[in-house]
């Protein structure tokens, strides 16, 4: 079966189910764990926005050319609080203002650490799934990614805003982590004008992933250095694959590769 990569789609049920899928099948890759598989990529890279071929991939499926122009690889894209949207401006006004002039969240979410984090309301709970987070909890609600960008910022000072991804893929967190005591202690460091945005709800999301076991250390693996990937597949957190020998791959980053999957 061949597939052009992109993240794995994910449900959230008792155990997060992942999928490949092409404009012809989805493929449940929970139903594999346990098994070999073999992933090869036949050396093809496209571009996820302009769709031309490419040697090269940038910020997970650009190519440079879209990479620097498109709107989905804006600056604000990983910094929200450089967003211009709200002031009408942005590479492509139109997708800023169905992306970016949307409601969104500040949250936090648990993995070996605490970590703060935005994300478009459309996207919960698929962004924690695709961090690899044990738990999350909603902070804020803001109008504009702007805003999301604004409150993320002034909790920096308490919270980490990157996912320690070795830890993550070990699963190394912490057990003493209460979101809820975490979020109203937070809440009192804020300026009015962006508490005025905080929410109520205390829910927690947890979230179980498809894991056999854990590995005491991982060896990340690309493509560009080995285009056959083969082995028993024995987990699947965040966007990772895991395989026997402490080995693991991340599909997100090849987005755009040409692959072929076999079982």
């Amino acid at each position: 079966m061949k597939f052009t990569l992109e993240k794995m789609y994910t449900k959230h049920e008792e155990t997060i189910q992942y999928f490949l899928s092409n404009l012809a099948e989805k493929v449940c890759l929970n139903d594999f764990i346990g098994k070999e598989i073999q992933i090869h990529w036949t050396g093809i890279i496209t571009c996820r926005k302009c769709m031309k071929t490419t040697k090269k991939s940038f910020g997970e499926g650009f190519c440079f050319s879209c990479f620097s122009n498109a709107p989905e690889a804006s600056p604000c894209i990983l910094h929200p609080e450089l967003c211009e949207a709200h002031l009408g401006k942005g590479r492509d006004i139109e997708y800023e203002l169905k992306h970016h002039l949307q409601p969104h969240y500040v949250y936090l979410a648990a993995t070996d650490i605490v970590k703060v984090g935005v994300t478009r309301n459309t996207q919960v709970p698929t962004r924690w799934i695709d961090q690899g987070a044990n738990s999350a909890i909603i902070l804020a609600e803001v109008p504009n990614r702007y805003l999301a960008g604004v409150i993320e910022v002034a909790l920096k000072d308490f919270y980490a805003d990157k996912t320690n991804w070795q830890n993550m893929l070990r699963n190394m967190q912490d057990e003493s982590i209460d979101l809820i005591e975490e979020k109203w202690q937070v809440c009192d460091e804020l300026p009015a004008d962006l508490a005025q945005y905080w929410l109520e709800n205390d829910e927690i999301l947890t979230f179980n992933y498809p894991v056999v076991s854990y590995p005491s250390k991982v060896q990340s693996m690309t493509f560009d250095k080995e285009a056959t990937i083969s082995g028993k597949l024995v987990g699947i957190r965040g966007q990772y694959l895991y395989f026997d020998e402490q080995k693991v791959i991340n599909l997100r980053r090849h987005t755009g590769y040409e692959i072929e999957f076999k079982a």
